[in-house]
């Protein structure tokens, strides 16, 4: 999912944001090593937090039903989001080159709400799902960008944070039982075959009985 995430973006910034210029594309992390040894202008996309964002995530299962027939034939959990975070910055040796290039760069991707579905391809599209994007929105409040430039060991410098939330399977699935049949059934062969005379004395009424006026002995009195 997130190769294919990578695939779309850089297609997008080659295409429109670079307009078929020279540039390189790297999703490489911007530690300072890495600045010293860069010696071509480069835009580079660094995917620096992946986390899911759990207002999204559902409630219940998907039903996946026989074309033919029309039955259940499989469950399986909603789709899971999640937040791809990516750092963009432009590089090259004069800074009014770099802010050309992150306008160029905000101008391709301002316009879309979602990846192209042209671009959403492989396991991308297996959900059915938008793909949606945002671009320089404000960080999270437990992150900031002078966090993520301190970690990388670098300067604080220009970029643009693009947020790509991904759908993506969990990789369970229930088969569905065999659908249940209208009416119903019930065996009765024991009372029609071997159980004949339980069945007959389960519908007799039982036995009358005389009622008494006394012990034997109270009747003997009762004579005198």
């Amino acid at each position: 999912m997130i190769a294919h995430v990578d695939d779309a973006l850089h297609e997008i910034v080659s295409t429109e944001a670079l307009s078929g210029s020279e540039l390189e594309v790297v999703f490489d992390a911007p530690t300072k090593d890495w600045a010293a040894r860069r010696n071509a202008p480069t835009v580079n996309l660094y995917l620096y937090d992946i986390r899911e964002d759990l207002r999204r995530r559902p409630a219940g299962h998907l039903e996946e039903r026989d074309p033919s027939s029309g039955h259940v034939v499989m469950r399986r959990p909603a789709p899971r989001f999640f937040k791809l975070s990516y750092l963009v910055t432009a590089w090259t040796q004069r800074p009014e080159d770099e802010h050309r290039l992150l306008d160029s760069l905000l101008r391709a991707f301002v316009k879309y709400d979602a990846l192209p579905p042209r671009l959403v391809v492989g396991q991308l599209a297996e959900p059915q799902q938008p793909v949606r994007l945002t671009i320089g929105l404000p960080p999270p409040e437990d992150r900031a960008f002078a966090d993520v430039w301190s970690a990388l060991g670098g300067e604080l410098k220009p970029s643009l944070d693009l947020v790509v939330v991904a759908p993506m399977w969990t990789g369970q699935e229930f088969p569905a039982g065999a659908p249940v049949e209208e009416g119903l059934t019930i065996d009765a062969s024991d009372l029609v075959h071997g159980g004949r005379d339980e069945g007959r004395r389960l519908h007799e009424p039982p036995p009358a009985t005389m009622p008494t006026t006394g012990t034997p002995r109270a009747r003997r009195r009762s004579s005198r």
